[in-house]
């Protein structure tokens, strides 16, 4: 069994969107651990709830990213990890933690690449008064929201729409997009693999 780390700095929706996916048998995973790196972050109460592990690991507490992100490795290690999903986790990634899960680090960012990168794409797209943004999942590289696309839909900005409302339908296509996402990223990985066994 595919053994998945999600890493949250906030509310956690798409956390418990991909936990919920597991516990029903959609993902052909298992949540190993949430890792949060906020205490104050709803997330925390998300994973209480569900009964998902939970590593709650402020980085202002380490001396440098380094030291921080040895300690996440060594922990994702040890819990046997294979894939880590970011889901809202707002900390950038060394290339370093990059390269001991490379090809293995997802993320979900709520525009539709390369349109709109960085910590405001709602927003940013809200303002730029375009007609559609959207939702993408991609593997994550060195290049920040900018490794290779898993999965994109669009969403429509309505006239009628403010923030808050468009925030809304992101989110909503989000928790749909993110679990059958990681779902076809892990079928592909396992595909290989069993046609080999096969022979």
């Amino acid at each position: 069994m595919v053994r998945i780390a999600v890493f949250c700095s906030g509310s956690g929706s798409n956390f418990e969107a991909i936990a919920g996916a597991a516990k029903a048998g959609r993902l052909g995973a298992a949540i190993a651990l949430m890792v949060c790196d906020r205490p104050e972050a709803f997330a925390v109460q998300r994973a209480r709830r569900l009964g998902v592990p939970y590593a709650v690991l402020p980085a202002r507490l380490f001396p440098s990213r380094s030291s921080y992100e040895k300690l996440l490795i060594g922990i994702l290690k040890r819990e046997r990890v294979d894939l880590v999903a970011l889901a809202g986790w707002m900390r950038i990634l060394s290339p370093v933690f990059i390269r001991a899960f490379r090809g293995r680090i997802l993320n979900i960012h709520p525009s539709c690449l390369p349109a709109f990168k960085g910590a405001h794409a709602i927003r940013d797209a809200f303002q730029a008064r375009v007609p559609a943004t959207g939702v993408t999942v991609h593997v994550v590289t060195a290049d920040v929201d900018g490794g290779p696309v898993l999965a994109q839909t669009k969403v429509r900005i309505g006239r009628k729409d403010t923030l808050k409302s468009l925030e809304t339908k992101i989110h909503r296509v989000e928790h749909r997009l993110y679990p059958s996402a990681i779902r076809r990223f892990i079928q592909k990985r396992k595909g290989p693999k069993n046609a080999e066994g096969k022979r």
